[in-house]
């Protein structure tokens, strides 16, 4: 069995999440918007010494989407979202450990 890649062959941003494709033939994921919303690193969603979530998921809609998303170095990127959050970068490590969990 081969070593699975953590940084993404392609990501597409769509209204339900992000689709991602680790290998250019390899699998996809699709990260539902909300799941992902209420995973932001940023320190105000997360404990910054614990990692504990801090961000109440009840003030996060059911139908937050991404607007937009930007590559942030070669590491991650950063994903604007319809709650006007912006400050979370997701690292391509943690999207791939976020994949394993939905797939």
């Amino acid at each position: 069995m081969g070593q699975e890649s953590t940084t993404p062959y392609m990501i597409t941003r769509e209204d339900r999440g992000l689709r991602i494709q680790w290998d250019r033939s390899g699998p996809e994921t699709i990260l539902p918007a909300r799941d992902l919303r209420l995973a932001c690193p940023c320190a105000g969603c997360k404990e910054e010494m614990t990692g504990r979530p801090i961000l109440d998921p009840a003030t996060v809609l059911a139908d937050v989407r991404p607007l937009s998303i930007e590559l942030v170095g070669a590491y991650g990127i950063r994903v604007r979202w319809s709650d006007g959050h912006a400050t979370g970068i997701y690292t391509f490590a943690a999207l791939r450990s976020l994949s394993g969990e939905v797939g």
